[in-house]
């Protein structure tokens, strides 16, 4: 058996023993806990002697957006949720981690009861030593990551269960042994903290089966060469296994490179890509390539005005060059825009309180777009991840889903009680 193989082999039965290791739980809400459940008062608060409860501030019984959390050890989960109220109708949207979105808009009758399985990674910014890579750690930005993204990172697994009076009974989380998904970008990719931001990484994790966990590794302004040195690649690396894709978008902070004299699209854009490509396939990874998605900028005949071609162009070429599956999102994107035209376009990007329309980032509704372009790549690319795609799934980016049927309910933007502290050294 040859090492690299021998190596792998090696990765997927220490996976395999770390999911079997792992505990489940089973936790109900209510007056009433079915046999082998912990019951979950509403005054139950998250506490680390508990290790299990609702995050300060929120409650079940409060018909608000609420959130649970439950300590776990790094890794994925199939997470089952039963919901349903006994009097009421229901209309219950979750989301995991970092306003990753799950579930939406999960109707109920007043009695009924509708059960529903997705699965989640979580992750801590340890990095185990594995083959050519050292152990360590990934140098999270503080205190964006330490402090605003800490639920991203931290050793629990967290649910939002948001919506119109959202009704939870039961959930079941177990150990999950499927394939992961890595995402690794930039702020149009990451999990954006707070509305009105909101990212495709984020949304894309709503278009698929239960059986894949969606692993989001972007974060705000950063390059390929940000995840080399702040060690997000090796992170990904470290616990990827054979069979595992990983999607790749960087582009719009690469372009300060220019500007500074130290990069370009066609130069160190392209090495910094190759050494991704390289590290990933060296474990039995597939890596893809998806160019940066435009800015909003029109011309006077309604046209996108490109401002990242470049890169996207040497995206593509890399793709072409390495032997690499490709995901033009870049091309999509203006399809989208021009779709939606110059004012309709404006509703897919944040515009926070206050200040100007940001027209590189978006809101929900254009995130929730960009996703479906995304999915609609992996199809065309004909990845086996597409595979695990919800049934029924159909989009074209010359047809967007209008603005005024998007629903999907916003984040409660609450302060955060529990940083990282320490516990990013661990």
């Amino acid at each position: 058996m040859k090492a690299p193989y021998r190596l792998a082999l090696c990765a997927t039965l220490l996976a395999a023993t770390q999911v079997n290791a792992a505990e489940s739980y089973k936790f109900a809400f209510g007056a009433k806990a079915p046999a082998g459940y912990t019951a979950v008062a509403p005054s139950a608060t998250y506490s680390q002697a508990r290790g299990y409860g609702f995050e300060p501030g929120t409650q079940p019984d409060s018909g608000k957006p609420y959130y649970f959390s439950v300590d776990l050890p790094e890794g994925n989960y199939n997470v089952t949720v039963t919901l349903g109220e006994d009097k009421a109708p229901a209309t219950t949207t979750v989301k995991a981690e970092l306003r990753r979105l799950m579930l939406e808009n999960v109707k109920t009758a007043p009695g009924e009861t509708v059960t529903r399985t997705f699965t989640v990674n979580i992750r801590t910014p340890q990095i185990a030593a594995v083959d050519n890579i050292a152990a360590g750690q990934v140098r999270l930005k503080e205190p964006r990551e330490t402090v605003q993204e800490a639920w991203a990172w931290d050793r629990r697994l967290t649910l939002e269960f948001n919506g119109d009076h959202p009704a939870v009974r039961t959930v079941d989380i177990t150990p999950a042994s499927g394939p992961t998904l890595f995402l690794i970008g930039d702020s149009t990719v990451c999990d954006q903290p707070g509305e009105p931001f909101n990212s495709w990484g984020q949304m894309l994790t709503r278009f698929f089966k239960p059986g894949i966990a969606v692993a989001n590794h972007g974060e705000s302004g950063e390059t390929y060469r940000d995840s080399i040195a702040r060690r997000r690649l090796d992170k990904i690396v470290s616990v990827l296994k054979p069979g595992d894709t990983v999607l790749m978008q960087f582009g719009h902070n690469d372009q300060k490179q220019i500007k500074a004299g130290n990069g370009g699209p066609f130069t160190t854009y392209k090495a910094e890509i190759k050494t991704h490509v390289d590290a990933i396939r060296a474990r039995g990874g597939l890596p893809v390539i998806v160019s940066s998605m435009e800015r909003r900028a029109f011309d006077a005949e309604g046209h996108v005005i490109p401002s990242l071609i470049e890169y996207a162009t040497a995206a593509r070429q890399s793709a072409q060059e390495l032997g690499v599956p490709f995901i033009d999102l870049n091309a999509m994107s203006k399809t989208l825009y021009e779709a939606l035209g110059p004012e309709q376009s404006k509703l897919a990007f944040a515009h926070p309180p206050q200040r100007q329309l940001d027209n590189t980032h978006h809101n929900s509704y254009g995130s929730y777009e960009l996703a479906k372009a995304v999915v609609t790549g992996l199809r065309q690319a004909k990845l086996p991840v597409a595979d695990y795609v919800v049934d029924g799934f159909s989009f074209d980016p010359a047809h967007p889903d209008p603005v005024a049927s998007f629903s999907v309910p916003p984040s409660p933007n609450i302060t955060r009680e529990r940083p990282l502290g320490d516990e990013a050294n661990k």
